[in-house]
């Protein structure tokens, strides 16, 4: 590790789904002596594996292992958020440089990133069934420009279920009318490195991964999780590929009407990520951006001068 890269503390991985963010960021970790966390809002869970996309096979290269942090840690039907993600991610970060390595926090879910890059003082925010009885029978666009009307930090990435905005509704009016806790947050000095993606080609990537995933057996997991007791609407709420592979097995959808708007719905998450990327850096987050095109060895190589430099 180079005296420069000792200065920082962190080194930040992050691109909308598609990009490469993993296997380029364990690549990575081989170069700079480093282990990933992952910061990803889906990929805590285990048992969802496929539907997330976790691809664990990228952090083991030429038989090496990189190690990773965040990745099934919780049961799927809990309810995993941003304030355990906090805290989770300040135990990750202080066991891995105690060890003297370097972190490298890799990921695509905006609000987790900038959370802990701009250390928001996150609390565990309550139910307020009040409030959920007000916003009963409203769209998910009626409850997404309601969101919108909030000044604090909130996540409309995620959002894209009616039981997910609800909630992010409820977080945010909860911050609107109680004072915000005290947190040991590590001092971060973190180079952020950012993956882009030509549109054009997220859009392909993510439309021949997603037949992949599926001949792989992404409908047989969702299966195995309702089989487990998992209800419906539990997995619903994870939305995207949970969402709509299980409006397919309660037969809600047909197969081919389930791909058709799984597919739309991926690329506009991806939209939506690349739109809080580009919010973070109008809020000040520098983010050093990479053409996730090239060959991983030029990456690399533009990855190291990036981080050598600062």
């Amino acid at each position: 590790m180079t005296k420069t890269i000792e200065n920082k503390n962190l080194i930040v991985v992050l691109g909308p789904t598609a990009s490469g963010k993993t296997p380029f960021a364990a690549r990575l970790a081989l170069q700079t002596d480093a282990e990933i966390i992952s910061a990803d809002s889906r990929q805590v869970y285990r048992g969802m594996t496929l539907g997330t996309g976790k691809d664990l096979d990228d952090y083991t290269i030429d038989g090496q292992q990189v190690a990773y942090h965040l990745i099934d840690i919780a049961d799927a039907g809990e309810k995993y958020n941003v304030y355990r993600f906090q805290n989770d991610f300040v135990d990750a970060f202080n066991d891995i440089r105690a060890r003297g390595k370097m972190p490298i926090m890799c990921g695509g879910t905006g609000l987790y990133i900038e959370a802990v890059l701009k250390g928001y003082k996150m609390i565990s925010v309550p139910p307020n069934h009040d409030l959920r009885r007000r916003l009963e029978g409203k769209t998910l666009d009626e409850l997404t420009q309601i969101l919108s009307t909030y000044r604090r930090l909130h996540n409309t990435t995620d959002s894209d279920t009616i039981p997910r905005a609800v909630r992010a509704i409820e977080i945010e009016d909860y911050y609107a009318s109680n004072p915000e806790i005290e947190q040991n947050l590590p001092e971060l000095h973190p180079v952020v490195i950012g993956l882009d993606i030509d549109r054009d080609l997220r859009r392909e990537k993510i439309t021949r991964r997603l037949h992949a995933r599926l001949d792989a057996g992404m409908v047989d997991e969702v299966r195995a999780l309702l089989d487990s007791g998992l209800s419906p609407d539990t997995l619903i709420y994870y939305g995207l590929e949970y969402k709509y592979l299980t409006l397919y097995l309660i037969g809600q959808l047909s197969y081919d009407a389930m791909v058709e708007q799984l597919n739309i719905a991926i690329h506009q998450f991806a939209k939506r990520q690349m739109t809080w990327f580009r919010g973070m850096e109008k809020r000040g987050t520098h983010i050093n951006w990479i053409d996730a095109a090239l060959p991983m060895e030029e990456k690399i190589e533009q990855a190291l001068k990036i981080i050598n430099h600062l």
